[in-house]
């Protein structure tokens, strides 16, 4: 278990000690590399290769085309929370009051919400270790404290109620199904079990569901079948391909709904008003977005075959996302010294595990295949070949 330092010295600008979000450290400078000549195959930042669905542009064209585009309400349209809220009767059986629906500025714009509204200043929330780094960053950014609960292939990289019950006394805890970077989902048991362990405690579940809709066996449930007491975040940007749209929403208890609208309306206004009336459209493109997923499927297949076969065998399941995070310490001591010799001498750019575990992260790749799957394919084929001729990495 980790903790975040203490509290800083008055006047202190905690801003100051929010760590960089590494992947993005590797995007740039796979750009870099780019803009000299050297084309680049990307399986480090997590988003998908394509566009939006075309439903969605469509819609985004008319709206421009005939609306004022003024500012909506805090929480977004009304068309848009009642369609989210038929989407989760059709696919969860769960009866939701639309008025529990708020449009958010992204899934990151719903933690900020949820954790300004769940937890006091100096709450101490559990997140795992590996888990999204913008979790802890963000909770560190408002002075909420994240403690760090290792999780490793024994739990399949998820929390249990056993391992959070040697945290000590906690006020939250974040869990993501399927997660970044491992991928692995929860099941209906475990997650009711995590819902009734916090429930008992008095500990507020703060649910990222932003990965539903891309699995590769049973769809994993969703935490408000087994409590309305769970702060619930989803995306556009994910299984809807809507990344750079920034809209996401969050579900929430009854009694925070006011507290989140008023925090929403004073930090953002309101999100979007093109990628809401898109997003409502975007409902309508399940096959197109499904092919999505099919694709995702294939190039999983091809990452999980390439490191087995590249000798790279202690991997995550990857029950959903688009993530595989390996253990590569019989390769190199710092992953990240192994990524950046990948970009270099391969030209093939992933993600080391430093951004998801502070404590063990150096021990760790994370291998994103949300791309093309010729451009996953030949990576795969190119760090074989240089495993091949170097079978132990940078310890040769």
């Amino acid at each position: 278990m980790t903790e975040a330092p203490g509290p800083r010295p008055a006047g202190y600008p905690v801003g100051r000690d929010v760590p960089p979000f590494y992947v993005l450290d590797v995007l740039q400078a796979a750009q870099a590399m780019e803009a000299s000549g050297r084309p680049v195959l990307h399986l480090e930042v997590g988003q998908p290769s394509t566009s939006a669905p075309r439903t969605a542009i469509d819609a985004a064209a008319r709206v421009v085309a005939t609306e004022r585009l003024g500012y909506t309400t805090a929480n977004g349209i009304a068309p848009l929370r009642d369609r989210i809220a038929r989407y989760y009767a059709d696919q969860h059986g769960v009866d939701l009051d639309p008025r529990r629906i708020v449009l958010t500025a992204g899934a990151s714009g719903g933690f900020v919400l949820a954790f300004l509204a769940a937890f006091p200043a100096g709450g101490r929330v559990a997140v795992t270790e590996p888990g999204y780094p913008c979790y802890r960053n963000t909770l560190l950014a408002f002075e909420r404290v994240p403690v760090g609960i290792a999780v490793d292939a024994a739990t399949r990289f998820q929390p249990t109620p056993q391992v959070l019950d040697a945290a000590g006394p906690l006020d939250g805890l974040v869990v993501a199904s399927p997660s970044n970077p491992t991928g692995t989902a929860l099941r209906a048991d475990e997650l009711q079990a995590l819902v009734a362990w916090g429930a008992d405690r008095g500990v507020r579940l703060v649910a990222d569901e932003i990965y539903h809709g891309i699995s590769y066996g049973p769809p994993p449930p969703t935490a408000l079948s087994f409590s309305d007491d769970v702060i619930v975040l989803n995306s556009f940007s994910k299984y809807f391909s809507m990344t750079g749209w920034r809209l996401g929403w969050m579900v929430l208890p009854p009694e925070l709904v006011e507290v989140v609208d008023r925090l929403a309306g004073n930090l953002y206004i309101c999100p979007a008003v093109v990628s809401q009336h898109a997003a409502l459209a975007a409902f309508d493109a399940t096959e197109e977005l499904d092919g999505h997923v099919r694709r995702y499927a294939r190039n999983r297949d091809i990452v999980l075959e390439g490191l087995a076969e590249a000798g790279i065998d202690e991997v995550s399941p990857a029950d959903g996302a688009f993530y595989v995070y390996a253990r590569t310490s019989h390769l190199a001591d710092d992953s990240a010294a192994l990524c950046a010799a990948w970009l270099d001498e391969l030209a093939v750019a992933v993600t080391p595990g430093i951004d998801f575990d502070p404590v063990r992260g150096a021990e760790y790749v994370r291998f994103s295949f949300s791309g093309a799957t010729e451009d996953v394919r030949e990576a795969m084929d190119r760090i074989r070949v240089w495993l091949a001729e170097r079978p132990h990495g940078l310890r040769a």
